[in-house]
């Protein structure tokens, strides 16, 4: 067979070479000479020209020098700053066993365990003068039939369905539950959040309460949240204040047949020897508000999460982060819709609804104030899995 490695002394393979880059350049040729991709190309190095680590690298070693000294003192101001929120933590400790008493009466008026007083009832709405004028005007026989109606009213114990309502009306919370969580959920009847004892690591644990029901016989489901209050020694500027770092959650004593967060389907199986098949069944992970018991663990071993992982413990973290700092303490607000309106009232806009504003400069300082007002100190910024 002839040998076609060779033409006329040439290597075929840098003739081939030579072919390309000849191709090539030619490419280059047309595309330079496009107006729309030199100037995305110029656009590109402008933006680079102005990006603030170019700056910085253009400036004397003697001034880089001072910078580092900066960020050096920045470190050190990130670590003081995760010492007060360590105390900012013992102060949020201190005010909930204030909280607990009114939070304990709460449940008791939830359950009808406690009736309210008339005094403890009384509660001026905003549209009480227009209901007084309106009744003014009605007349006996009105009154009459609405007081009767009244009078055969049902009165049921406590609030019913307390806790599931505002399950239902936070949509955080409505879209982990399926309708087989639902008949569980209704014999909620309290959550409360406890904090970590002094001198124990930061933490918070979630607690929910439960009448005895045909599903599981425990009376409290805890999840247990761990917190971290200290620069990342490989980040430390990204530091905004404590973050949740991992969860634990608890066993849940399921009575027979009653786990939602399982569920049985049927499998085909062909013997490969003798061809017959068998039907077996077999239980599969279940779509469940209950698997929020059984939390992903945070990697701990240095090894990454997939994308699917750390987004599930991103909403893990934030959905346990929204029990503490605005159901649990508000929850009658959410169990009327007032807090979810308020929560509303802060969306941003549609896009293309954004105007500018020019002129008044003391104005524009107010506006700044009111579109990044400084942060709760005793709230996470974020909660990030570490």
């Amino acid at each position: 067979m002839a040998d076609n490695s060779f033409s006329d002394g040439v290597p075929s393979d840098a003739l081939e070479a030579a072919k390309n880059a000849s191709n090539t350049e030619k490419l280059t040729d047309q595309v330079m000479q496009n107006p729309q991709v030199l100037a995305a190309l110029q656009e590109r190095l402008d933006n680079v020209a102005h990006t603030p680590s170019s700056y910085i690298e253009t400036l004397p070693k003697a001034v880089k020098r001072r910078i580092n000294a900066l960020k050096q003192l920045q470190v050190r101001c990130a670590h003081i700053e995760a010492k007060f929120y360590e105390e900012v933590h013992d102060l949020e400790r201190k005010y909930a066993a204030l909280y607990q008493p009114l939070f304990d009466k709460r449940r008791e008026f939830i359950t009808g365990d406690v009736e309210p007083t008339d005094a403890e009832s009384e509660w001026h709405s905003e549209n009480e003068e227009e209901d007084k004028l309106a009744g003014d005007v009605k007349n006996k026989v009105v009154i009459a039939e609405k007081e009767a109606a009244t009078a055969e009213e049902p009165n049921p114990k406590g609030i019913p369905e307390f806790w599931f309502t505002i399950f239902r009306n936070v949509d955080m919370l409505s879209e982990l539950v399926q309708e087989y969580d639902e008949p569980i959920l209704k014999h909620l009847q309290d959550i409360k959040v406890k904090f970590s004892d002094p001198g124990q690591p930061m933490s918070f644990v979630l607690e929910f309460h439960f009448e005895p029901n045909d599903y599981f016989t425990n009376s409290v489901l805890t999840k247990t949240y761990k917190m971290k209050s200290e620069p990342d020694k490989a980040d430390p500027f990204s530091f905004e204040g404590p973050e949740i770092v991992d969860c634990d959650g608890c066993a849940i004593d399921w009575k027979k047949g009653k786990n939602v967060t399982v569920k049985t389907i049927k499998k085909k199986q062909k013997h490969k020897g003798r061809g017959t098949v068998r039907t077996i069944t077999k239980q599969v992970p279940n779509d469940s508000f209950f698997n929020f018991f059984s939390p992903l663990k945070a990697s701990g071993d240095g090894e990454s999460l997939d994308e699917d992982s750390e987004f599930t413990l991103a909403s893990d973290f934030e959905i346990g982060h929204f029990f503490r700092e605005r159901i649990v303490p508000r929850a009658v607000l959410y169990f009327t819709g007032e807090a979810i309106e308020d929560d509303d009232n802060f969306e941003e806009g549609e896009e293309g609804e954004e105007e500018e504003l020019e002129g008044d400069e003391e104005g524009e300082d107010e506006d700044d104030a009111d579109i990044n007002p400084k942060k709760e100190p005793s709230q996470p910024s974020e909660c990030k899995q570490q």
